[in-house]
């Protein structure tokens, strides 16, 4: 898949193009049902399938008292996309100027003038520009004017509910995640690179890496059975998120750690990306009294890993 950041170099991008445009965070159920609907039909029609997309995610830019956690990172969401067989996409800019675009000036501007497409599909609750004025009804009044045709897709429902970011994010940040998994279409994973650490592990007999998430929603605080893709290989481990109380006694950092220890793995892979499949949740976080019980603990947590994967 073809990556093009921001609207800056238009004239590389193919025209004619079948588009669909969204944020598309989590790419759950709602969404595949959807990019699948787009790669068949650009196929259909020997055009290219296009995604427009945005970053950051509007809440940072709009309701930056409230910071909203993505369910995949940027990053994340475009190995998704080229995974679904998308032929190119183009990531917006999302500020202030972009966020007071006029729906008619989106379509002319950016649809016609600077992409040329010939079709966009989108689902039957798409909004857009400025407060999201603009509708179904517009765009499909505007693309007789300017040479486009719209396909509408019917959105993805599950138990009679929309599927929604919304309340995967919800579900995924209390725990619940076989339910957030079946509307995801897949198990909850989070992509995060590994950093530097306290090398805890190492001295304790199972070195860990340490894992920034990308701002990504995390699960509560506990330990996981979970898979690591790496280097389109996948491995076995245990997970554990939370504050580490054995060691921290007096004062916990103010954000959770995420560390990973992959079975029967010694290679060095910091500055490298992990791909991490959440399995079952095996116990909340505990502190132990010494180093001694914690390593016991761990041993167990590792067989239980070991039945469940």
């Amino acid at each position: 898949m073809k990556v093009y950041y921001f609207l800056g170099k238009t004239k590389q991008i193919p025209r004619g193009t079948v588009a669909s445009i969204g944020i598309f965070d989590g790419l759950h159920k709602g969404h595949l049902h959807l990019i699948k609907a787009l790669v068949k039909r650009a196929k259909s029609i020997k055009r290219k399938s296009l995604i427009l997309t945005f970053y950051p995610h509007p809440s940072k830019i709009l309701n930056r008292k409230k910071f909203t956690p993505l369910l995949i990172s940027l990053k994340h969401r475009l190995n998704l996309l080229e995974a679904l067989g998308v032929d190119l996409a183009i990531v917006i800019k999302f500020n202030k100027r972009f966020a007071g675009i006029k729906p008619r000036d989106f379509i002319t501007d950016v649809l016609c003038r600077r992409l040329g497409v010939k079709e966009v599909l989108i689902g039957d609750n798409f909004n857009f520009g400025y407060h999201k004025s603009g509708n179904i009804g517009l765009l499909k009044r505007l693309s007789g004017e300017y040479g486009f045709s719209v396909r509408v897709v019917r959105l993805h429902k599950k138990d009679k509910r929309i599927v929604s970011s919304t309340h995967i994010r919800s579900l995924i940040m209390k725990g619940r995640l076989k339910e957030a998994s079946r509307l995801l279409g897949r198990p909850v994973s989070i992509l995060g690179t590994v950093k530097g650490g306290a090398r805890i592990g190492r001295a304790l007999g199972y070195p860990t890496a340490n894992i920034d998430p990308h701002h990504e929603a995390i699960p509560p605080s506990g330990v996981y059975a979970v898979y690591v893709n790496l280097d389109d290989r996948r491995y076995k481990g245990i997970l554990n998120i939370g504050f580490k109380p054995t060691f921290q006694r007096k004062c916990y950092p103010p954000e959770p750690t995420i560390e990973v220890h992959i079975f029967n793995f010694k290679k060095d892979i910091y500055g490298r990306d992990l791909e991490i499949f959440f399995v079952k949740r095996l116990r909340p976080e505990k502190r132990f009294k010494d180093r001694e019980n914690l390593i016991k603990r761990i041993r167990l947590d590792e067989k239980a890993a070991a039945k469940v994967l």
